[in-house]
């Protein structure tokens, strides 16, 4: 909103520099976001915040200034002698929900004419263009005092009557009207929009726009001004519908001071007596909807600590009389009498705010918060830590972080086959879902990694790897919040093409290699990986991460089935899905590392091949054979699986390399034939295998 400096020093008496000025507005919380000098004026662009309608207008930016610089406030003229002749003049309200009050005066035998150039500068300088002498005045009284006002031209009002009503209370049907509005456009208007009607037709969209049939012309001498109060959800839907924002429309929707209406109707006759003569009649109220200040309470304690002040009951109570609030104090407590002007003031939260403005936040210490030493503290840092690194991992292997909503349906988890005794169908429903299918806070990350495939593959991108970190909401039996976990998910697509001379590693190695280095760079100890039974990963080639004896996530190949349902058209494409819990990995993290020297003495390897049951899976080999006790095997690698041809069915051939080294000395083959000969006998009664011939 423009107003002027000049303007607002009719009504403080404010001596300080321009800039200060602007300074001490926006530190009050209206920002004042540029200053344009205007023959010798400064004229302020100040933002006003939607909660404080009562300071779209001079009157209120006056007031704030009267409470930051302590000095009175004074009103604008509006003293007259009325014509005390009855008024022929009639006025009903049809719809008291909507309209709460509606109050009027007559003007007779004016002359319409230009506003002198006092009233016209004012009007410029706040970006509203001069019209006629009457339009100007309620302009001017609107910008003045803050309060939209309507001039008639009353021999063009049928039946000398006003009737405030919709559509549908008047006609008693459910049919549009349209009429034409001052900006020459004929407009349908719907049965719930709030109308000023005269005997006969409408002629206002009320809190909006005024008819093109009664408007103040260059023959017009005799008018009848509206002040009203309009419901503002009823003036924001009507703005809406016809798509027409007007400076009354922005204001009544906002909600006006149903007070001064009063105040802003007499000004406005006063003003048009100045400007076009006249004799002024009566005033029509009409008052259905009575407004009824409600109080509100604040505690001294509680204010002083949300401020982190000391102020006694008295300081308080004049910082809340400097914003022209009435106060009662209490031994403990100042309660506060809500004007018309203030209807924003509903909480004792809502007056701590008013205290520190006034009192001014730069008078208020500035302190470090409290920040928690205690294990909670060390507890947040080490996920800090843990998010940090992981996401450097992952950036570094070539993934790309992604972000998504934190919304799913159940359409998602039907894709993925996850049966109805899943944890994950344990879901937490949204109030006010952005669409239907996003009814539910996600359970798993999966999903919305599967949303970011099918969008780059829509725009050409086959060569994928994404990866996110947030949390997913599990709901708590019997409980209302649900619970958090924090969760890493990734998902790499890419197409296989045939290449020469290319030795292509399985997908899953590939995949469970990443995992692996990601748990070794995080330092995470204990790590088996065990066959996974995820009803979307492919049987045979996907894996659980245990950690510790606990399950923490899984890893692997969608499934062929699930990814013929997602219509993916590539021939064969590549899709690898990993997801793991942090808070599975948290106390795992950071073994301490441990160094020793490089080898001196030279290593001997020997293999073992041996035939076991096809169900048993590697894992579970591999870590028979690291638990034999000896401290001559160094590394134990898996080089083959084999099934068919000699391998009898139901059976299966693994293979195994393992290394023997002494750190102080050289092995001879005795040392190592023993030894060896032990692990396979230790390995085959584990298993209950036999050696492959």
């Amino acid at each position: 909103m423009r107003v002027s400096l000049e303007w607002l020093r009719e009504f403080v008496d404010v001596t300080a520099p321009d800039d200060e000025v602007a300074h001490r507005l926006t530190m009050a919380g209206f920002e004042v976001e540029g200053v344009e000098r205007i023959e010798g004026d400064q004229v302020f662009e100040v933002n006003v915040t939607p909660n404080r309608p009562d300071c779209l207008s001079v009157i209120g930016l006056a007031r704030e200034l009267s409470a930051l610089y302590e000095t009175p406030l004074r009103f604008p003229e509006l003293d007259f002698a009325a014509e005390s002749k009855e008024l022929d003049f009639n006025l009903d309200i049809f719809d008291p929900d909507l309209c709460h009050r509606y109050a009027g005066r007559v003007v007779r035998n004016l002359t319409i004419g230009a506003s002198p150039a006092w009233m016209r500068n004012r009007l410029e300088k706040c970006g509203i263009r001069s019209i006629n002498n009457v339009v100007d005045v309620t302009n001017y009284v609107l910008l003045e005092l803050g309060h939209p006002l309507h001039a008639f031209d009353l021999d063009t009002l049928k039946g000398r009557r006003i009737r405030i009503g919709t559509p549908g209370t008047l006609l008693g049907q459910g049919r549009v009207n349209s009429m034409a509005t001052l900006d020459g456009v004929e407009r349908e208007i719907p049965t719930d929009s709030l109308l000023i009607w005269d005997l006969e037709r409408p002629v206002a969209v009320a809190g909006v726009m005024g008819g093109l049939d009664t408007e103040v012309k260059e023959t017009t001498k005799d008018i009848f001004i509206e002040s009203a109060y309009f419901e503002p959800r009823s003036v924001r839907r009507t703005s809406k519908t016809l798509g027409l924002k007007t400076e009354s429309s922005y204001r009544f929707e906002r909600g006006t001071d149903i007070k001064m209406l009063k105040k802003a109707l007499d000004r406005a006759a006063y003003l048009v007596r100045e400007v076009a003569g006249g004799t002024i009649y009566g005033k029509i109220d009409v008052y259905p909807r009575r407004y009824y200040a409600p109080v509100v309470t604040v505690r001294h304690e509680k204010l002083n600590r949300v401020l982190g002040l000391s102020l006694p009951g008295s300081e308080i109570a004049r910082c809340l009389r400097r914003l022209g609030l009435e106060t009662e104090e209490h031994d403990d407590s100042v309660t506060v009498k809500t004007p018309t002007f203030r209807r924003d003031l509903t909480r004792d939260v809502d007056l701590i705010e008013e205290v520190a403005r006034v009192y001014g936040y730069e008078r208020i210490p500035a302190e470090l918060p409290a920040v928690p030493v205690g294990s909670r503290g060390r507890a947040t840092r080490a996920r800090e830590v843990l998010q940090r690194e992981l996401k450097e991992s992952l950036l570094k292997s070539g993934f790309t972080e992604a972000i998504n909503y934190s919304f799913m349906g159940t359409a998602d988890l039907d894709l993925l086959r996850i049966a109805g005794d899943d944890n994950r169908r344990r879901l937490v429903p949204i109030k006010n879902p952005l669409r239907i299918e996003d009814s539910f806070m996600r359970t798993t990350l999966v999903p919305g990694l599967f949303r970011n495939l099918f969008h780059n593959l829509a725009h050409g991108n086959r060569d994928l790897r994404l990866f996110e970190v947030s949390k997913v909401f599990i709901a708590r039996r019997g409980e209302s919040l649900p619970e958090e976990r924090e969760h890493v998910a990734l998902l790499a697509y890419r197409e296989k093409t045939k290449a020469l001379y290319r030795d292509e590693t399985p997908d899953f190695y590939l995949l469970k290699g990443l995992v692996e280095a990601i748990l070794g760079n995080l330092r995470v100890g204990d790590v088996s990986c065990v066959r996974s039974s995820e009803p979307f990963l492919h049987p045979g080639q996907s894996a659980d991460v245990v950690i510790g004896g606990n399950t923490v996530g899984f890893f692997g190949v969608l499934s062929p089935v699930v990814a013929e349902s997602l219509d993916l058209k590539a021939q064969k494409p590549s899709v690898l899905v990993m997801e793991l819990d942090l808070g599975g990995l948290a106390p795992f993290l950071g073994q301490q590392a441990r160094y020793r020297a490089l080898p001196k003495y030279p290593f001997i390897e020997r293999d073992i091949a041996a035939v076991v049951e096809s169900s048993l899976d590697a894992s579970a080999l591999v870590g028979w054979l690291r638990s034999y006790g000896s401290d001559l095997i160094e590394e134990i690698s898996i080089f083959d699986v084999y099934q068919g041809g000699s391998i009898p069915a139901g059976k299966k051939s693994l293979a195994f390399r393992v290394r023997y080294r002494a750190t102080d000395r050289t092995l001879t083959d005795d040392e190592i034939e023993a030894v060896h000969r032990g692990l396979v006998a230790h390995l085959l009664e584990k298993s209950g295998g036999q050696l492959r011939q």
